[in-house]
This record gives structure tokens, C-alpha cells and sequence, in this order.
């Protein structure tokens, strides 16, 4: 249920323009604002009832991603982490940055920020069906991609991947994903069935 579709509406709109500056393309269109249509069109699949926290959340996971390159990063573990923490908290920040120019108040604003930050996993709702929808489009859009850019991972290196995401995810994720909810990559069907037979 959204409180107040046009407020919506503003925010979702505020989102889509952030994103539409991205000059790194996927099918012709800039690529984060791609991402976010997809990552709507999923929980619009997969929980259609989901809260205007949730709906919010997955619009604004990877806003304006490429201002972060991971390249500002030193290389290695620690400097993935320090990356990917640092990401959660821009994502989270400029989300809410738009959410008030929309209109949006404080406690909304800090519980999409605390589920594009990735806080709570596992307790908090919105959090966990962030992971649950784009843990989904990884499946369906990009990991066939990913295993084109990394041929040279081997098999066990692929089933830990698989494995790892599917970690992440619900129940309710786990059964969308195996009854017919995705489109798993045919490619890669038969590491991905390897991998959950052993999850």
C-alpha cells in the first residue's frame, strides 16, 4: 500500500533521473537506471503486496553506483569490503537526499535507509527483500554476464557464487526462484542445479 501515490511517484521519478545520468550503457540504456526498472519489475513479480519501504528500497539499491568506482579502492579483500561498505552507505545517503526533496519524513526516510544499507539482514523485512529481489535479478539478468567476464574462475569457484546468493535469500525467494518465477540462465542451468543440490 502506498500512502501517497504522488509523493511516490516524485520519489521513484527523482531515482530514475540520478540514474539516467549513468554514461555506462547495458541494452542501450544508461545502466544503473536499467537496473532499477529491473529490480522493480521483480518485486513486482515476485511480492507484488510489498511495503512502499520495500518498493523504495529496490529503486535506489545502486543510485548513482558509478560515482563510486571500486578502482578508488585499495586492491584486495579488506578494500572490496571498505568499497562495498562504503557503496551501502552512498546509496543510502542519496536516496534519502531525494526521498526529502520529495516529500518523504524522517521515519520513512530512515527505514529505506536502512534497508538500502543493507542493516538488519534477516530481521528486518525491507532489508531482507531487497536481498531476496536482487538476488532474483542477479539470477535471471546478470549472471551470465559475470560468468562471461570471469571465464577463468573455476567450477568451485561458480558453485561457491551460486551458493553464496543463494545463502542470502528467503524461503519465499529460495521456492520463486525453482518453481518458475526467473528465467535462469539455460547456459549455466547445470552448475546451478549442482550447486543447490549440495546448498
Amino acid at each position: 500500500m502506498i500512502a501517497n501515490q504522488e509523493r511516490f511517484n516524485k520519489a521513484i521519478a527523482l531515482f530514475d533521473a540520478a540514474n539516467a545520468e549513468d554514461p555506462n550503457l547495458d541494452e542501450g540504456q544508461p545502466k544503473e537506471l536499467l537496473y532499477a526498472i529491473r529490480m522493480t519489475e521483480m518485486i513486482g513479480r515476485f511480492a507484488p503486496a510489498a511495503s512502499e519501504v520495500a518498493q523504495l528500497a529496490v529503486r535506489a539499491q545502486h543510485i548513482r553506483r558509478w560515482t563510486v568506482p571500486r578502482h578508488n579502492y585499495p586492491l584486495g579483500k579488506p578494500g572490496y569490503f571498505a568499497w562495498r561498505t562504503g557503496l551501502y552507505r552512498f546509496h543510502a545517503e542519496t536516496a534519502a537526499d531525494l526521498m526529502r526533496q520529495a516529500g518523504y519524513d524522517v521515519a520513512m526516510i530512515e527505514q529505506v535507509k536502512t534497508a538500502v544499507s543493507k542493516q538488519e539482514m534477516k530481521s528486518n523485512p525491507a532489508t531482507q527483500m531487497l536481498e531476496d529481489v536482487s538476488s532474483l535479478v542477479f539470477l535471471e539478468h546478470y549472471m551470465q554476464g559475470f560468468a562471461g567476464q570471469h571465464a577463468d574462475y573455476s567450477e568451485e569457484k561458480w558453485l561457491g557464487i551460486i551458493r553464496k546468493t543463494w545463502k542470502k535469500m528467503s524461503d519465499n525467494a529460495h521456492a520463486f526462484a525453482t518453481s518458475g518465477g526467473i528465467t535462469l540462465p539455460p547456459a549455466l542451468l547445470p552448475l546451478i542445479e549442482k550447486a543447490l543440490a549440495d546448498a
